[in-house]
């Protein structure tokens, strides 16, 4: 296992809108740059960075034309390069975001793969050579001069790259041992070379287990193509990192990566923990003040259940123990942002969970203050609802609250209109703010052997009907209470040793030899 990832906190960032470091209304490579003492300050000692490479952004990014290229938009190739020099000066790790299941529409690859006469990468993407073989399947005809339609991996704008079919049904598809499909997996292989030569320490991968079709349910044959990738890995650049979007940690870990994400999917543990409303068709899109089908466990009296969580959690987590790390996160830019249904008081609770779990976790930009979901936006580049979790980050009162210097309507997306839009400024150096409460945590966290991804957990006190959660993490003991009542727990039925001196308050608690009491919207460390 890479050693540094043992204390990680990662810093999710949205590049086009972080920092306008030359005033054209888009966040770019400078602009992080300018704020990596920012990020370095709050504890932060890693970051991923959503994709930067050319692209004509039908997909945000996720649609790339060039994988060896930064979007002009965002800067220069060396503007990245200073990125990763000047992040490594202050201890920062980088990751960049790998889009490996499908390119643009205007890739040259595919610009290539779509003539008629074959070529070295007439089998880069999946073909088949009549109109209607795809049935099942999405897929684009008609658009290029190859007689054959192509395979989507999402978007209309995004041909899916060939790694071949798990089970072949019909003469078009191929193994995934086929010489197009190695050819593939080595091409991808080449690109992240690439990175990692000029500075970059490894991926996050997207749609990670998108790859081999027709896979098993296991998705064996894409575990195979990670594990050759961690071979690479572990060979040529030990202290780089691959972190999957897979959401299925016994799988993805098995097949190479090192952290998995646990994603907020329907149905799934983590969904719970902050936006159950999301399960609720009826809710999708709708203002937060009506959520009332919300039993979210950090939403303060909703009827949350922490087992609910910890019954998907639990198997994962013992699955993986000792062979890699789930990640938690507070959001990304896929999903509405917390602020969308939780108060900040609620939130300190929740970050006081998120970053004393075991594993890897990750903040998304603008979660350290609070920043709003941004509702009803009209949709920018392929982002539909997302859209509204993908403003700018709020600094100050200056002009477009510090993000640009641009006009207004030309910023890359609005800013939050609100009187009390949340800002760093107005946070850093206040006590008891949402950002200094951050700031706490992972100052605790790197300071606590026990608090790090490899520490040891275990549950201490959870029940259905209780709003308290206790957990073990190595000799210290946390506790959540997101309820608005104290609760207190007897010394007999905590499971494990009993602590009664608080390292770390968030609210109010106390200790003793025969019980702890927990107050309401509290998080403590006891050791």
């Amino acid at each position: 296992m890479v050693k540094w990832l043992k204390d990680a906190v990662f810093y999710e960032i949205y590049p086009q809108s972080f920092q306008d470091s030359n005033g054209d209304g888009i966040g770019d490579i400078d602009g992080i740059t300018s704020h990596l003492d920012y990020i370095k300050d709050l504890g932060f000692n890693a970051l991923w960075i959503n994709p930067c490479f050319d692209s004509p952004f039908k997909d945000a990014g996720y649609d790339v034309r060039n994988y060896k290229k930064v979007a002009a938009r965002y800067g220069s190739n060396e503007d990245l390069y200073r990125l990763f020099g000047e992040a490594h000066k202050r201890g920062i790790h980088v990751l960049l975001d790998l889009v490996p299941g499908h390119t643009s529409e205007e890739h040259p690859w595919f610009q290539e793969s779509g003539r008629q006469e074959r070529n070295a990468y007439s089998d880069r993407y999946v073909w088949a050579d009549y109109a209607w073989a795809m049935k099942d399947r999405p897929y684009v005809a008609g658009e290029c001069e190859r007689d054959g339609i192509y395979m989507l991996n999402f978007f209309k704008s995004q041909p899916a790259l060939n790694y071949g079919f798990g089970k072949q049904e019909e003469d078009w598809q191929m193994a995934p041992d086929s010489p197009a499909a190695i050819e593939t997996r080595e091409a991808m292989k080449d690109v992240m070379r690439f990175w990692m030569d000029r500075g970059c320490d490894g991926f996050r991968v997207d749609m990670a287990d998108s790859l081999v079709k027709n896979d098993t349910e296991e998705k064996n044959f894409t575990q195979k193509i990670w594990q050759n990738v961690r071979e690479m890995f572990d060979r040529d650049y030990p202290n780089c990192v691959l972190i999957s979007e897979w959401d299925h940690p016994s799988r993805s870990i098995s097949g190479g990566f090192h952290c998995d994400f646990t994603l907020d999917n329907p149905g799934s543990g983590y969904r719970t923990l902050f936006r159950d409303y999301r399960d609720d068709p009826a809710n999708k899109g709708s203002n937060p003040a009506i959520l009332s089908k919300d039993h979210s466990f950090f939403r303060k009296d909703a009827g949350g259940d922490i087992t609910r969580f910890l019954d998907k959690y639990l198997p994962q987590y013992e699955a993986v123990k000792g062979k890699g790390y789930i990640s938690l996160i507070s959001g990304n830019h896929d999903t509405p942002r917390l602020r969308r249904t939780l108060s900040p008081k609620e939130l300190k609770v929740a970050y006081g969970f998120l970053f004393t779990m075991p594993g890897v976790p990750f903040m998304y930009y603008g979660d350290e203050i609070g920043m709003r979901y941004i509702d009803n936006l009209p949709t920018k580049e392929g982002g539909y609802s997302r859209t509204g979790t993908r403003t700018p980050m709020q600094w100050n009162h200056e002009k477009n609250m510090g993000f640009s210097t641009a006009f207004p309507e030309d910023l890359y997306l609005p800013l939050d209109s609100s009187e009390d839009a949340p800002c760093v400024a107005d946070q850093i150096g206040s006590d008891d703010s949402l950002l200094e409460t951050v700031r706490s945590l992972l100052r605790l966290r790197h300071s606590q052997e026990d608090l790090q991804a490899d520490g040891d957990f275990a549950v201490a006190f959870a029940k259905p009907d209780c709003p308290l959660f206790l957990y073990q993490r190595g000799n210290l003991l946390c506790g959540v209470n997101p309820s608005s009542s104290a609760v207190t727990v007897q010394a007999e039925d905590i499971t494990g040793e009993a602590k009664a001196q608080v390292l770390f308050l968030i609210g109010e608690a106390d200790a003793d030899s025969d019980k702890l009491t927990v107050g309401p919207q509290s998080f403590v460390v006891l050791k």
